[in-house]
């Protein structure tokens, strides 16, 4: 049977390399630490990433303000522990997904530090 063709032109950086590395996603590659119902208050606060080019606010209310350099709308929505990481969905739909390690969070090719 010949290998089917994929349009790689729909997926996102995270699929392709998912695709590359054989179905493992990279967020499976680094050690996170899960992140329980209960750690709202853990996470929030001000994040920053070390270029300053990504600031993203956690609130203790499930809630979440993001700025991205270069964009001029902010993004905003909500956030809630999946897996061992979060997912930020905005008010659009788009849904995010957050790796949270023990000094850090890792979403779109960013780390991101506490401020």
């Amino acid at each position: 049977m010949r290998n089917p063709r994929v349009d790689t032109t729909i997926f996102g950086a995270t699929s392709l390399l998912t695709l590359a590395l054989g179905g493992v996603a990279p967020e499976q590659l680094a050690t996170p630490v899960p992140a329980a119902a209960g750690d709202a208050e853990v996470l929030a606060g001000f994040w920053l990433s070390a270029d300053k080019a990504v600031r993203l606010r956690l609130g203790a209310d499930w809630s979440y303000l993001g700025q991205v350099a270069g964009r001029r709308r902010p993004a905003k929505g909500t956030y809630r522990p999946e897996g061992a990481g979060l997912v930020l969905r905005d008010d659009t739909g788009l849904r995010t997904p957050v790796t949270v390690a023990e000094d850090a969070l890792e979403m779109a090719g960013h780390q991101l530090f506490r401020a």
